[in-house]
């Protein structure tokens, strides 16, 4: 509770759960419903709810959990905080993401220290009581940068309603319902209403049987948020609602749209806010909403018709949800840009002289789509699996001029290749992949531990400090002497062949504090080809593009010629070109070396970007970048 003039205000919770099968987008529904209540004046934090054993998703393979998101404090938690982040604008912590290990484990600790003074530990009242305390102390703490307390905590549970793992934690929401009161709880179920392609007729059955578990459990939904193909008919509603103990104005329709940008447009346009603020009496504090921006954007997205081929070279294409981050920041900046991301998913190992004999066809294909892009990306990942389609990926990147970007682990690619190629240092290797290698130009990190692998990497924020201020990473990011961005990682550049590979045309732009631990790397001959040890992607934010990825698609587009950054004053740069040429109006600004330099029209890259995203009616060359685009010092 909160205390604001002398009156303890109680939190208010909205509870996303799910039924009939995994996978319905419950993080994407509870992420728009925190939107639509922020568009209400109101404040959002988050909350996901994993029953899973593990302490945390740090140890879990993509393939099977997806990509494991990184908070500022170094949490390693399911990808649906990052939607929460991402859609809310807010900075979540590790406590935000409950499982079931960390409530059993906080239990047990407990236990060995005896402070349940002898009695016998058991799921209910004790496991129950661990999860309830522990959502109302993480709901109270601020995350939107304000102080106090938030007005409204959206919980999502996940798995689906009936599973045997999740039991204790529908038990405890049921007993924190009960306890907070009616007018502070509002269960929201997201269910499946499926189309049979012989009958055609939309099935209720499934979301029936689904809301009868519920309430057998103790729990009734306040609202229910149905997943479909296609928008639900009045008279399927109208059924829901009778079986369901449901009114028809609390059924919402999330049928599937062409970009998750349209979700909270679909709620609002279904009065979902009203629903919910009823439900939760926030009348005295809810002003209507306001989805103007978001709207634009939305609509913006639709209206773009260039596209851009990003080749994405990793380990986990197989499931595009490992790179789930990656994929949104290089949306965000593509978008800032005026262009549809186009991403070729191309599996590194597709690229390796090995596949040409074993499976030709797909390392043709392979081939055909790293030629056939614009740029190349090369994410993170462990082991040595792929990492010679990396390097050769690099390898093509660095020799044909083509942007490249390079994180965590595409970084060090770009470390072994430049060894190998040009410093001729056979058979240089990363620790990771070759524990003898002769040349371990990539090492293991000395205070990292070799026998335990969960939460032991170098993880969270970490500020890294630009060493030369006209690089372009420098230029990207305002200028700002250092970033703050979020890092996961074991391995780093070994500071021993730093100066060989300065000395092979590489520059180390960007180090820690120390100025031993590489960060980012430039070479400076190249277009754009930029590596670093953190991940910017997750601090991408919908209207605040990572910087860096914004500077790969400028790159890839040719709109700014960034080589021309370097070494150029922040308000004196000139030959800096941008291509974008709308349809209504062509205004053309005279070249630097034709006009007065106090006559020159000024232009920031931040205002170009800007325009370009508001498809103002202008075309120009730009010659002075004022602000950069993207970051801002912290790396949003």
């Amino acid at each position: 509770m909160e205390s604001g003039a002398g009156v303890e205000r109680q939190m208010k919770y909205v509870l996303v759960t799910g039924g009939v099968v995994s996978g319905l987008g419950k993080g994407v529904t509870a992420s728009s419903i925190g939107v639509v209540l922020k568009s209400c004046g109101l404040r959002v934090t988050s909350i996901k709810i994993d029953p899973y054993l593990n302490t945390d998703a740090g140890t879990m393979s993509p393939f099977e959990h997806g990509e494991v998101f990184v908070l500022d404090d170094g949490g390693e938690v399911d990808l649906d905080l990052g939607n929460y982040e991402r859609f809310l604008d807010v900075t979540l912590t590790r406590d935000n993401n409950i499982t079931t290990g960390k409530i059993y484990q906080s239990v047990l600790e407990k236990e060995r220290k005896g402070d349940y003074l002898g009695k016998t530990v058991q799921v209910v009242p004790h496991i129950t009581d661990a999860i309830k305390n522990w959502i109302e102390s993480v709901a109270s703490i601020p995350v939107d940068g304000k102080d106090g307390a938030a007005d409204a905590c959206v919980i999502e549970l996940g798995g689906t309603v009936g599973d045997i793992e999740s039991m204790p934690f529908i038990e405890a929401l049921r007993q924190l319902s009960f306890s907070v009161g009616k007018e502070n709880f509002c269960l929201i179920h997201v269910s499946l209403v499926p189309v049979l392609g012989v009958v055609g007729e939309q099935k209720t059955k499934p979301t029936q049987h689904s809301v009868r578990e519920l309430r057998a459990l103790g729990l009734t939904p306040d609202l229910l948020a149905c997943r479909s193909s296609q928008p639900i008919q009045e008279n399927t509603k109208v059924k829901l609602s009778q079986f369901c103990h449901v009114p028809v104005a609390n059924i919402l329709n999330i049928h599937d749209v062409p970009n998750i940008w349209h979700i909270p447009l679909l709620l609002r346009n279904q009065n979902a806010h009203e629903a919910i603020i009823k439900q939760l009496n926030f009348y005295s504090m809810a002003t209507p909403p306001d989805l103007k921006s978001w709207t634009e954007m939305a609509e913006s997205y639709e209206n773009l018709n260039s596209t851009v081929k990003i080749a994405m070279v990793g380990k986990y294409t197989g499931l595009t949800d490992s790179y789930l981050s990656v994929v949104k920041a290089l949306l965000h900046a593509c978008v800032a840009c005026s262009f549809k991301p186009s991403v070729e998913w191309i599996a590194a190992s597709d690229l390796e002289d090995e596949s040409a004999h074993v499976t030709p066809e797909a390392y043709e294909m392979a081939w055909k789509a790293l030629k056939g892009s614009s740029c190349i990306l090369v994410p993170g990942g462990f082991g040595d699996r792929g990492v010679p389609g990396m390097i050769l990926a690099a390898k093509y990147a660095r020799e044909n001029k083509i942007p490249y970007l390079g994180i965590c682990l595409g970084m060090q690619i770009s470390v072994i290749e430049i060894s190998r190629s040009i410093l001729g240092l056979e058979g240089a290797n990363s620790e990771e992949f070759d524990p003898q290698t002769p040349h371990p130009v990539v090492m293991f990190m000395p205070e990292g531990s070799r026998t335990h692998m969960g939460s032991t990497m170098r993880l969270g924020s970490r500020r890294t400090f630009i060493k030369n201020p006209d690089c372009i990473t420098s230029k990207l990011y305002k200028g700002s002497a250092y970033v703050d961005e979020r890092h996961r990682h074991r391995y780093e550049v070994n500071p021993d062949y730093v100066g060989k590979l300065e000395s092979a045309g590489l520059e180390f732009v960007g180090s820690d504090e120390s100025g031993t631990r590489m960060e980012v790397v430039e070479l400076p001959s190249h277009p754009y080809y930029v590596g670093v040890q953190f991940h910017p992607e997750f601090k991408s934010r919908p209207a605040k593009p990572s910087a860096l990825f914004l500077g790969l698609i400028l790159a890839a587009t040719e709109m700014v010629n960034l080589k021309a950054l370097r070494g150029c004053p922040m308000r004196q740069l000139s030959l800096v070109r941008f291509r974008y040429y709308p349809k209504k109006q062509r205004r053309k600004f005279p070249r630097r070396e034709d006009t007065h330099p106090k006559k020159r029209p000024k232009l920031g890259v931040h205002k170009v970007l800007k325009s370009i995203a508001a498809r103002e009616a202008v075309t120009w060359e730009a010659h002075d970048i004022g602000e950069g685009p993207g970051g801002d010092g912290s790396g949003t």
